[in-house]
């Protein structure tokens, strides 16, 4: 299992493989994403949960230094302590495991005391309003908390996946596939664009400024395609978040077996997801590819 945040959309998911468990509404830092040590934003990049802290404790229950103080939170409570940052419930701690991006120095994130934790039945949920941690309902936390071990994998990306059809994706998805494919890997523009794209559903990750940083198609057959991620976007979980959310596609139109063409470079990270191999390597655009299946 792994879990991915996006910041933008202010969403917690978490998967087995290509398959979502469950969709949560957070809430991040008001301060928007960043790294620093008294930045009082919510870091991004891969993490891991380090520890589990609360198990067994009562609903609303308050936690100071990640011990619980006896108390359970209740509007009254509040009143009493109006500046206080209210933990409850359940605590995961999140620790980087990008040196020099997320861990060590002042980027540590579990330096920087970030927990993924229960909030105040007040909270809003799905606007940023956190000093830095994801806050999470008391009942959702409980579920998840539940439902992860230890060390589980979090990647908190500054991004969303959004879908839609050639005629509302096209102005962004052109130009970034013509970056990737053409101007990068030399794939002749004639050859990039066939007659596929207006019939496919066009997945499309955006970063928070709004602009498009990868994409990729899902045809009626159920062929994924033309998966692309711009270059500084690469290895952050965006070819990820994509492929999962072509994939969760598939599956609601009723697709049974999903097929790609992949570069053979690309073979292992469609593995990951249940991909295999489904006959020789050949060459397409002067690129070798192999052409892989997914039982389902």
């Amino acid at each position: 299992m792994d879990i991915f945040i996006s910041l933008p959309a202010q969403t917690l998911e978490l998967f087995d493989g290509s398959s979502l468990l469950g969709r949560y509404a957070v809430s991040t830092a008001r301060n928007g994403a960043g790294e620093q040590r008294g930045s009082f934003q919510t870091p991004r990049g891969r993490h891991l949960i380090r520890a589990k802290i609360g198990a067994g404790c009562p609903e609303n229950s308050v936690f100071v230094g990640r011990r619980p103080t006896g108390e359970l939170w209740t509007p009254q409570l509040a009143a009493q302590f109006p500046q206080r940052d209210w933990m409850l419930t359940r605590l995961l701690w999140l620790s980087g495991r990008e040196p020099g991006r997320n861990r060590l120095g002042t980027v540590d994130t579990m330096r920087r005391y970030i927990y993924l934790h229960g909030s105040p039945d007040s909270a809003q949920m799905g606007v940023p309003g956190s000093i830095g941690c994801v806050r999470m309902r008391n009942r959702d936390i409980v579920e998840l908390f539940d439902r992860v071990p230890a060390f589980t994998f979090v990647n908190i990306g500054d991004y969303r996946v959004e879908s839609g059809n050639w005629t509302t994706i096209m102005a962004r998805a052109q130009p970034l596939r013509f970056e990737v494919f053409v101007r990068e890997q030399g794939v002749p523009q004639a050859l990039e664009m066939d007659a596929f794209d207006a019939v496919s559903l066009h997945a499309l990750a955006i970063d928070a400024a709004g602009n498009a940083i990868g994409t990729g198609r899902l045809l009626p057959d159920g062929h994924i395609g033309r998966m692309a991620v711009l270059r500084q976007w690469r290895d952050q979980g965006v070819g990820t978040a994509l492929l999962r959310h072509l994939m969760a596609a598939g599956s609601r139109a009723g697709v049974r077996r999903l097929r790609l063409n992949a570069q053979s470079g690309a073979a292992s990270f469609y593995a990951r997801f249940g991909f295999v191999a489904d006959g020789p390597e050949f060459i397409e655009a002067g690129i070798p590819h192999i052409s892989m299946v997914n039982p389902g």
